[in-house]
């Protein structure tokens, strides 16, 4: 990997750790500029702008969701077992508080009103998590872990909802009991479903 790539991963990687501290919309060059104590010209050169910088920290982002997250849970076995992977490992690194795992969240709520390139991304990576959820659960109904009738769509925005309760009960409100009750509600939308 040559030297320009390397710094550019490296610039990414911070990118993450300020959009999660700060919002991504908080994320601009100079502050990133600061803290990889790099000059403003020298980091414009790798983006050319705030958007675009935004833009490529979300998709590294995506990236870093995919490698902890996403690629481990499709390796799992069809089925429930893979359902459950793709929840556990959503839960575990989410409740790490792992940058790449939970920008997606705190952005969607900073960008919803907004409408651009970015807004535009953000809702294509929900949609896409939301279209991958319905498959797998799709793949549970052909193995035949869970019932023939299962709306996949319905158990993605369920499964979704739960892991998003999540995310404010554990973190906005601090509530001990959070990590139990989302794997309580998620038991419960198997159970629904299951043969």
């Amino acid at each position: 990997m040559d030297k320009g790539v390397q710094t550019r991963d490296a610039i990414l990687d911070t990118g993450v750790e300020v959009a999660f501290s700060v919002g991504l919309g908080g994320l601009t060059i100079g502050a990133l500029a600061e803290r990889r104590r790099m000059s403003k010209s020298g980091l414009f050169a790798h983006f050319r702008s705030k958007e675009a910088l935004q833009l490529a920290v979300l998709e590294r982002a995506r990236e870093t969701f995919t490698d902890l997250v996403l690629r481990p849970a499709l390796a799992a076995p069809r089925g429930e077992p893979r359902l459950r992977e793709l929840f556990e490992r959503w839960l575990t690194y989410g409740s790490k508080r792992i940058p790449g795992v939970c920008l997606f969240v705190k952005a969607a709520t900073e960008f919803d009103e907004q409408p651009g390139r970015l807004r535009d991304r953000l809702a294509e990576n929900h949609q896409d998590m939301l279209d991958t959820i319905a498959q797998v659960c799709r793949t549970g109904v052909s193995a035949g872990h869970l019932r023939a009738d299962t709306d996949a769509e319905q158990f993605a925005h369920d499964m979704y909802g739960v892991l998003l309760v999540f995310y404010l009960t554990d973190r906005l409100l601090d509530d001990p009991a959070a990590e139990r009750r989302t794997r309580v509600a998620f038991d419960a939308l198997l159970d629904a479903i299951r043969t």
